[in-house]
């Protein structure tokens, strides 16, 4: 497949106060390649969730978009600290969020059932004391 467009997003581990960046510039570059509608829609909802997720969760990471002629994709690599069962991870409402989090109104365990519910692809791997990637596809309209 012929890459369109690449950009990479290092997010940090606990950066609360720049959390959403990465979605944000995400939606406004996805406007200006002339995505919209829904396919913008749930790019944007699961961007801002595995942003989330990287920020609350891991120990730091690297959110990726690629755009394809035939889809989005977006690539969400951490380098720890793995997801111990994922097929909990998956339940809407299970989260290991932290009280800070929490505090600041994150961790409502919907984030990855967020992702797999917006995206048309959506594979997860983890590895305890390693790390999490979650590639996701959104297919563009032909």
């Amino acid at each position: 497949m012929e890459e369109l467009f690449r950009t990479e997003y290092p997010v940090a581990a606990a950066d609360y106060s720049s959390a959403g960046r990465a979605s944000a510039d995400i939606k406004r570059r996805l406007k200006q390649l002339g995505v919209g509608g829904d396919i913008l829609r749930r790019v944007s909802v699961a961007s801002y969730e595995v942003e989330l997720n990287l920020v609350i969760h891991s120990l730091g990471g690297e959110l990726t978009l690629v755009v394809f002629p035939e889809k989005v994709q977006l690539i969400s690599a951490d380098i720890g600290p793995g997801i111990p069962d994922l097929s909990l991870a998956m339940r809407e409402g299970w989260s290991t969020a932290n009280d800070e989090a929490r505090s600041l109104g994150f961790g409502a365990g919907m984030g990855l059932p967020n992702m797999k519910r917006n995206a048309d692809e959506f594979d997860i791997q983890s590895e305890v004391g390693v790390g999490t990637t979650i590639t996701m596809g959104f297919l563009l309209p032909v």
